[in-house]
């Protein structure tokens, strides 16, 4: 039987201080605003015709489905 070789390349060279200082000022930008309240987890069932509308929609607006649906529900709901 014969073996087959098979050649591993140059081992990656270490990343740049550049890209290190690049990325930590990234992760410095980024703020999360913690909710005012804690989050509860909804799953719900929808027909698919009207997942597909609102997602389009949401696609269209630059906007997540789940804050599209929440703000519908606090709408609803807030008038209580």
């Amino acid at each position: 039987m014969s073996s087959k070789k098979v050649s591993i390349g140059e081992k990656p060279s270490a990343k740049k201080a550049a890209d290190d200082t690049a990325v930590d000022a990234w992760v410095g930008s980024r703020t999360q605003d913690a909710p005012k309240e804690p989050m509860k987890r909804l799953t719900i069932d929808i027909p698919a015709e009207l997942h597909a509308k609102l997602k389009a929609d949401c696609a269209m607006r630059g906007r997540k489905m789940a804050d599209e649906v929440r703000d519908l529900l606090m709408e609803k709901y807030r008038k209580s």
